[in-house]
């Protein structure tokens, strides 16, 4: 069905995903440098500001799912505009926030529009270009976000210095809007399950599952925390019941029956997982240890990310070219698994070349596995429900975000107490926590390289 769309027709699809692609990326990280002037403004404290972000992701996981259903049935450039419109409008109240709860009410209102644009942009390039230029695709738009994790933190810094946090807000109006302009010059629909009916109640059981399962973890190292994730967890199970028994179920188990898919996924979820925590690890170890301002950390830390950008869209090409579409992602798990057993060799004795060393071994790993496995999973499944394949794989991603944040507080929590105890003195400690969050890392990353090593054939027919 791609025959049908030309190259203006695809250059433009690409420029508006693109666009679209950097917003998520952007709000989690330009928020960053931003969250102390935010808490003198409304007068919370850390613990507070903490949930600027948790919030956001929040409402992005909760309604990934659900919007990948709806746009297969109603249309995915329809669902698309309208998560720009959402990002747009709260974007607007975001600047007008007169209390703190208005602000993470908006923030969560944009992490909700931003699901729509996760699950409806990887989607519609999976349909609209050829199977054999795929990979060098979503090469492209993985090297926009990366390039947005990258700069975002730089420019969500200079922006508040300059203008104020509110501003911040400004740039994805338009960012938005830019958008917008060129989705809106593309004629036609792609819609994969047209009439097919929406599954409500799996939807409001899956987004319950969601808030409770990822507070939980966020929460764990409080008393209650534990128990929400044992909540969450029967919920999961119930979802899982409920899929199974709904004529039109909100996410299709049988894509989960393709063990490529499956375990494609399960990759993802690993390799976000275990290496989300780095930045903020780093961030800390280079000015606590190494000694560094928030400014010379910032540009250290443009390593890892630099090496993602510059390969990452290569890597993607290749993959087009290989017939043995596994290789790539199975390499990229074992590059970065090397580069997190290389960070449990981190000490208090600091070492700026072996640092840098280490972020690019893991900046060349993650671009080795990204694009590359994030086309097997959109070529995994049949045309139909490559919309719902697109909402899971963001899913993994955002969950795996998540997932590797609260293993990071959860280490500090156990070895420190609290980030308010980071000191000279307590260096040491910080440096321990680091150490038990890279080993499970660690491990993630092998059950990584084998899920990779065992999903199929290199003959095994993709679409």
């Amino acid at each position: 069905m791609t025959e049908a769309y030309d190259e203006s027709y695809q250059r433009k699809l690409l420029i508006a995903v693109c666009l679209a692609t950097v917003i998520t990326p952007l709000m989690s990280t330009m928020m960053n440098l931003s969250l102390i002037s935010i808490g003198e403004d409304f007068g919370v404290g850390s613990h507070a500001q903490a949930y600027v972000n948790t919030v956001f992701l929040l409402g992005s996981v909760v309604s990934m799912v659900p919007a990948a259903k709806f746009a297969s049935i109603r249309g995915m450039k329809k669902v698309f505009l309208l998560g720009l419109c959402i990002c747009m409008g709260a974007s607007i109240l975001s600047i007008l926030s007169p209390e703190f709860w208005f602000l993470l009410l908006m923030r969560f209102t944009i992490g909700f529009g931003s699901a729509m644009l996760a699950v409806t942009s990887v989607a519609m390039l999976t349909y609209v270009f050829p199977v054999t230029h795929r990979g060098k695709v979503l090469g492209i738009n993985t090297t926009f976000v990366y390039l947005a994790l990258s700069v975002g933190p730089t420019i969500g810094g200079v922006i508040t210095d300059t203008l104020g946090w509110r501003a911040i807000f400004g740039l994805i109006f338009i960012l938005s809007l830019g958008a917008a302009a060129y989705m809106v010059r593309l004629e036609g629909e792609i819609i994969p399950m047209p009439g097919e009916g929406m599954d409500w109640s799996g939807s409001v059981l899956w987004g319950t599952m969601i808030v409770v399962l990822m507070m939980g973890f966020v929460n764990i190292t409080q008393p209650w925390g534990p128990y929400l994730v044992i909540a969450g967890t029967l919920l999961l199970i119930a979802v899982w019941w409920h899929l199974r028994r709904s004529d039109k179920p909100v996410l299709s188990v049988g894509m989960f029956h393709h063990r490529l898919f499956t375990r494609s996924c399960a990759a993802a979820f690993l390799n976000y997982g275990s290496s989300y925590c780095i930045a903020f690890f780093l961030s800390l170890y280079l000015q606590s240890v190494g000694k560094m301002t928030a400014t010379e950390a910032g540009i250290v830390m443009l390593v890892q990310p630099l090496f993602q950008v510059l390969l990452t869209m290569k890597m993607g090409e290749l993959s087009d070219r290989m017939n043995n579409k596994i290789l790539l992602p199975m390499l990229g798990s074992l590059v970065t698994g090397l580069g997190m057993a290389l960070f449990i060799l981190l000490s208090v004795d600091f070492d700026l070349y072996y640092t840098i060393a280490v972020m690019a071994t893991c900046g060349i790993g993650l671009a080795m596995f990204s694009a590359p496995n994030n086309s097997l999973i959109m070529s995994s499944v049949p045309g139909p429900l490559k919309g719902e394949a697109s909402g899971m794989l963001a899913v993994v991603r955002q969950s795996g975000m998540m997932i590797s944040m609260s293993m990071a507080m959860a280490s500090i929590a156990i070895v420190m107490g609290s980030m308010d105890n980071l000191g000279p003195d307590t260096l040491s400690s910080f440096v321990a926590a680091m150490h038990m969050t890279f080993t499970v890392c660690l491990l993630m990353n092998i059950l990584c390289f084998i899920l990779c090593a065992i999903k199929i054939s290199p003959d095994t027919e993709l679409s």
